[in-house]
């Protein structure tokens, strides 16, 4: 069952319907994510897709994917930042029922679910989720070439002490 592109779902009503949803957003439209980028031109695809986990209880499958301009932490200039990623979320009715459960990285991550989740929201999060903590080119131009290297830090201060002199 295809649903038409919607800003909020009930998320167990999407579950259990197996519902899906699917399309893409422009990056500006994400105040969170906007904050973490060099540049929020161009979009995210998404797709929303409603199942079970394997122990039959209702839940999400989040797949983005698209290309982030993040700042580089070397050179500071742009660089693409190719995401892809899925998850599956598993709805719980409330917070406590979630903090029941042991803590268990292996495990699918647990969100509350609500008659009105945004849509928008659960896509930003996937998003952050998957950004480098400190993203960096591979090989940064003009950061440092081998005459740079042979160059002493404090050639420069050698001029300024035989000045005074």
């Amino acid at each position: 069952m295809f649903m038409s592109h919607q800003p909020v779902i009930d998320g167990f009503e999407f579950a259990s319907a197996g519902a899906a949803q699917q399309g893409a957003w422009p990056l500006s439209g994400f105040a969170r994510l906007r904050e973490l980028l060099a540049s929020d031109a161009g979009e995210v695809g998404y797709a929303l897709q409603g199942t079970r986990d394997a122990r039959g209880r209702p839940s999400l499958r989040v797949s983005v994917s698209g290309t982030l301009q993040l700042r580089c932490q070397r050179c500071l200039e742009p660089m693409p930042f190719k995401v892809q990623a899925e998850e599956l979320l598993v709805l719980a009715a409330t917070q406590s029922e979630i903090d029941a459960e042991p803590a268990d990285a292996s495990v699918p991550d647990r969100v509350v679910a609500g008659k009105e989740m945004a849509v928008r929201e659960l896509i930003e999060d996937q998003l952050i989720l998957e950004l480098p903590y400190a993203p960096r080119h591979e090989f940064c131009n003009g950061l440092e070439t081998e005459a740079d290297a042979s160059i002493s830090p404090f050639a420069g201060l050698r001029g300024l002490i035989q000045r005074k002199q």
